[in-house]
C-alpha cells in the first residue's frame, strides 16, 4: 500500500459493520461514519442504533445520521470532512451526484454479487432462488445508476448446496471485507471494468406473498425458495386454517403421480408433498406461536394435521 487514505464509511446493518471493522483494523483512517437514523426495533419499538453506529461509537469515530444526503446542508457537511474516498456498504440511502464526486477518489460500493448479475436490493437471496452455482462480491466505483458503475475488483465463491440466504450472507460478510481492503490498498493500480449491461439481471426485493408456496412450481424451485427466503420472509403455506412456515425441505424422487399438493407420505423423515417434476419433503416446520420443529415432532404432537392422501388446504386455491 502506497498511502494511507482518509475514509468516510457509510453503512447500516451487520454486513456493513464487518466491512467497517476491517477498515478500522487496516492502515487507513476512518475519519467519519454515516449510518441511517436510529429506527424503532423489538417489541417495545424503542429507537435502536444500527450495527454500524454501535461499532463506530465503540471505535470513537465521528458519526453522522442525516435523513437524506440530498440537501445542500448535508452535502456541505460531508465535503467539509475532506476525505480521500467514501466506502458505501448496505447504507440504504441514495447518494446524489454531488456526493459521488466529493471525495478525491470518489465512492466505492461493496455489492453482494458478481456484477452485472443481480443488481439491486436482494442479490444474495436471488442467487439461491435462481439456482446459481457461484456468487461473490464486487467492489464497484459508484455512479448515478443502480449498481451500474465500473467494477474494480471481484472475489467469487461456490454457493454451498444447502446454503440459506442467512448462511451465504455470513460467507459473503467474510469475503467482502477482504475484497474491500485489497481494492483500496491498490486503488491507484486497479483498472475499472465497465459492466456489460446486456448481461445484467435485477435482484428484486422479496415479499411475503412471493414466499407463499405455489404447489404448481417444481419441487426444485420450492426447495430453493425455502433456502433463499430463510430467514425472511420464510416460505409458508396454509393448511387446516394454519399458516405454517417451512424452515427446511428437500427434493425427493416421485415414484407415483399424484395431484400437486397431495400429502404422499407422513413418516419420521418428514412430510412428503407432491409437486411438479418431483416431490418436496418438508423436514422442519413452524406452527404459529411455536418454535420451528422437526416434522417428526409435529407428526407425533399433532397426528391429525397431516394425513396421507389429503390435499394441502392451500393447494385448493389458485395462487
Amino acid at each position: 500500500m502506497a498511502t494511507s487514505l482518509k475514509i468516510i464509511f457509510a453503512g447500516t446493518p451487520d454486513f456493513a459493520a464487518k466491512h467497517l471493522q476491517a477498515l478500522l483494523d487496516s492502515e487507513h483512517e476512518v475519519v467519519a461514519v454515516y449510518s441511517q437514523p436510529d429506527r424503532p426495533a423489538g417489541r417495545g419499538k424503542k429507537l435502536s442504533p444500527s450495527a454500524v453506529k454501535v461499532l463506530a461509537q465503540q471505535a470513537g469515530c465521528p458519526i453522522y445520521q442525516p435523513e437524506s444526503l440530498k440537501t445542500q446542508a448535508a452535502q456541505e457537511e460531508l465535503a467539509a470532512i475532506q476525505a480521500d474516498i467514501m466506502i458505501v456498504v448496505a447504507y440504504g440511502l441514495i447518494l446524489p451526484a454531488a456526493v459521488l464526486h466529493t471525495p478525491r477518489l470518489g465512492c466505492l460500493n461493496v455489492h453482494g454479487s458478481l456484477l452485472p448479475k443481480w443488481r439491486g436490493a436482494a442479490p444474495i437471496q436471488r442467487a439461491i432462488w435462481a439456482g446459481d452455482k457461484f456468487t461473490g462480491v464486487s467492489v464497484m466505483q459508484m455512479d448515478e445508476g443502480l449498481d451500474t458503475g465500473p467494477v474494480l475488483l471481484e472475489k467469487s465463491m461456490v454457493i454451498p448446496p444447502l446454503a440459506t440466504s442467512a448462511s451465504l450472507y455470513d460467507d459473503l460478510a467474510e469475503l467482502g471485507p477482504e475484497a474491500l481492503i485489497e481494492a483500496i490498498d491498490n486503488i491507484e493500480n486497479l483498472t475499472p471494468v465497465v459492466q456489460d449491461d446486456s448481461l445484467a439481471s435485477y435482484a428484486n426485493k422479496l415479499s411475503k406473498e412471493e414466499a407463499k408456496v405455489n404447489w404448481q412450481e417444481s419441487a426444485a424451485q420450492l426447495a430453493r425458495n425455502v433456502r433463499a427466503f430463510n430467514p425472511w420472509p420464510m416460505v409458508w403455506f396454509e393448511h387446516k386454517e394454519l399458516a405454517l412456515k417451512v424452515h427446511a425441505a428437500q427434493v425427493v424422487e416421485a415414484f407415483e403421480e399424484y395431484p400437486v399438493g397431495t400429502i404422499v407420505s407422513v413418516s419420521k423423515e418428514g412430510i412428503e408433498v407432491a409437486a411438479r417434476e418431483h416431490n418436496l419433503l418438508l423436514t422442519c416446520i413452524q406452527i404459529p406461536g411455536k418454535k420451528a420443529q422437526e416434522a417428526s415432532d409435529i407428526i407425533n404432537g399433532k397426528p391429525d394435521l397431516f394425513i396421507e392422501g389429503e390435499l394441502i388446504s392451500s393447494a385448493h386455491q389458485p395462487i
